[in-house]
């Protein structure tokens, strides 16, 4: 019996915060980056399923695992993903550094400091851009910028569903360092509406996000590939705005996330300011 159906969360591309394989890809790309996705997506399922033993979990994604490597009684979603990268000759090191991310989130709900959480992000978001640039084709000297990128993605989704993530998996990704400084502690991420000291914590970690998206800046002009860059560009602005946001909305208690005609808004706009500027 195949993993993902049952213990699917229903969760699909479409309803990530920030585009997956979007119209703007070519249609050549958009199938091995969706085989990714939906690897990603499995493997997610299994290791946030509120139900399942943390043993369990583990004998799952040891399953997908068996799948990259070839076994024929591995996951679906691995098998299906192994075949694509075969076939494009992409490097299979990406989806096991997923693997070990999700393996961490079942064994790990706790970091210690900032170093901490991006050594995390470096399995858990990282690869998913350095993937995609591979089936693209694009330098990897691209990587360092899509590096940045893709952990301020990554801490942003933390920083919108800490209160979630406590309350559903006992998971805690805000920093303790950080919680320390600022007066913060597990009871106010428990809290319906954060505290002046967790506020502050947020905005510490935003100031951090954002230093991130500086670093990743200058991406979108860095990819050769327009529509993948134009995709970049609209990436990298909803990630500013959703900063902009967290430093005045509180999580806990407000809606931090974009609705579709605010996130359709903004991706018009960086989508056309990418491709004027490659124009110009």
């Amino acid at each position: 019996m195949d993993a993902q159906p049952v213990f699917a969360s229903g969760k699909g591309h479409r309803d990530e915060n920030f585009p997956v394989a979007s119209f703007l890809l070519k249609p050549e790309h958009r199938a091995p980056v969706m085989a990714f996705y939906r690897f990603a997506r499995a493997a997610d399922d299994i290791s946030d399923h509120e139900q399942l033993a943390a043993d369990a979990k583990l004998d799952l994604l040891a399953r997908m695992r068996a799948g990259l490597d070839g076994d024929p009684d591995g996951s679906a979603e691995a098998i299906a993903l192994r075949h694509v990268m075969i076939e494009r000759a992409l490097d299979p090191v990406h989806a096991h550094d997923l693997l070990d991310a999700f393996v961490r989130d079942v064994t790990v709900n706790r970091y210690a400091d900032w170093a901490g959480l991006i050594g995390y992000c470096r399995l858990s978001a990282m690869p998913v851009g350095r993937y995609v640039l591979d089936v693209h084709g694009e330098d990897r000297a691209c990587w360092p910028a899509s590096d940045a990128l893709c952990a301020a993605l990554q801490v942003i989704n933390h920083l919108q569903d800490c209160g979630k993530d406590l309350r559903t998996l006992d998971r805690v990704y805000l920093p303790a360092e950080t919680l320390a400084e600022t007066g913060a502690g597990i009871a106010d991420i428990a809290a319906d509406r954060a505290s002046p000291a967790l506020r502050a914590a947020i905005v510490e970690l935003v100031g951090k996000t954002r230093l991130l998206l500086d670093q990743s800046a200058g991406f979108a002009t860095m990819i050769v590939d327009r529509r993948l860059a134009a995709e970049v560009a609209i990436i990298h602005r909803l990630a500013v705005s959703l900063c902009d946001r967290l430093e005045t909305r509180d999580p806990l208690s407000e809606r931090v996330h974009h609705r579709s005609w605010e996130a359709a808004l903004l991706a018009a706009g960086a989508a056309a300011g990418s491709l004027f500027r490659r124009a110009a």
